[in-house]
């Protein structure tokens, strides 16, 4: 009788240890998932690298479109940081981005300068389709440029079951200029243009009223119109000035400003 109340006991004992172990389990998993999952978000590592490089000449030349950052807020400091990281060698090392930069950025950089736009937007297409023709969204947006078909037809592309100029990488950016500068005769600024083509330029001129806030980077915007500029700063960087974010002379991304950079820089 008293054997089996012991091992009853110690039953009761066992089940209880389990089950504390297993809340505690629970409760550690749950506290782990809540945290962001992004390597580039831990405070004291961030708040390093901000520390050394954010009074610094180079951090205060970053730029879209000779729009310049903030400085001093420590919010888009940190978010720009974030991104630098994630386009760096260590994260990125995509050699076939760096193939499609050298042969394609030249075209599209003539394109746009023929229309009077910013270089810097050249960089739209690395960051929305990789220079990858055939790419479509689940929404329709599709091309070089993932233009919607009704915003491609509307900057006189052809778009219909049988011929997608979206995919035509002359024809495609040539759109693209036209609808850049339709963007910025209504937002007067090249940053704002850039979350337009991203967002929409109803969408982008709701924001902006309800807000009352026409910066930006202090405008409050969802997770991928307001990473956007960020994103193409940081393309623009690493392709412009390799050797500060990580990649070795035989890494260099395509300086693609001219055809006698071109050949300097093939991989």
């Amino acid at each position: 009788m008293i054997k089996k109340q012991l091992l009853c006991c110690s039953a009761v004992l066992l089940l209880v240890l389990l089950s504390k172990l297993y809340a505690y389990r629970v409760a550690t998993n749950t506290e782990t998932s809540a945290l962001p999952h992004d390597s580039l978000s831990q405070g004291e590592i961030l708040q390093d690298d901000i520390a050394d490089i954010r009074n610094t000449p180079y951090f205060a030349s970053l730029n879209f479109a000779d729009e310049n950052l903030p400085l001093g807020d420590k919010q888009i400091e940190r978010k720009m940081m974030r991104y630098l990281k994630e386009y760096s060698y260590t994260k990125r090392r995509s050699h076939v981005l760096h193939h499609k930069a050298l042969h394609a950025l030249p075209k599209v950089a003539a394109i746009l300068r023929q229309h009077g736009i910013p270089e810097d937007f050249k960089y739209i297409p690395l960051v929305e389709s990789g220079l990858v023709s055939g790419t479509t969204s689940h929404r329709g947006a599709s091309g070089y440029w993932q233009f919607m078909p009704g915003t491609a037809r509307a900057f006189g592309l052809r778009v219909d079951s049988e011929v997608d100029e979206r995919q035509h990488i002359e024809k495609s950016t040539a759109a693209a200029a036209r609808y850049i500068k339709a963007l910025y005769n209504e937002f007067n600024s090249w940053t704002l243009v850039a979350a337009a083509f991203n967002i929409g330029e109803g969408n982008l001129r709701r924001i902006i009223d309800r807000q009352r806030e026409d910066n930006y980077f202090r405008l409050k915007l969802n997770r991928e119109t307001g990473s956007y500029v960020y994103k193409l700063i940081s393309v623009k960087e690493i392709i412009e000035n390799p050797a500060a974010h990580g990649y070795r002379k035989n890494h260099l991304l395509a300086d693609a400003t001219n055809e006698e950079s071109q050949q300097q820089n093939k991989l």
